[in-house]
């Protein structure tokens, strides 16, 4: 599954950030690294970009770039790594 097929209010935990270069650099730089949890925050009027909150802080991504993180649904029971 992909981030930007997350849905408002959900969890997941990231799994493997795709791509290469500056952009995934510069996304595990920001706090998407493997076990993290991610929260949906909320959407842009049209969609995109969207907030999402992760390690105690608030980020807009484009959909094209949460496209590049996959991740895993959070189970309420499960812990980050």
């Amino acid at each position: 599954m992909r981030l930007s097929d997350l849905k408002k209010g959900k969890k997941a935990v990231v799994v493997k950030v795709h791509g290469y270069g500056l952009l995934r650099k510069r996304l595990s730089e920001i706090g998407f690294i493997r076990g993290k949890v991610i929260q949906v925050v909320r959407l842009a009027p049209l969609g995109d970009p969207v907030v999402y909150r992760v390690l105690s802080s608030e980020i807009a991504l484009r959909l094209d770039a949460a496209s590049m993180i996959e991740v895993e649904p959070f189970q309420d029971d499960q812990r980050e790594i």
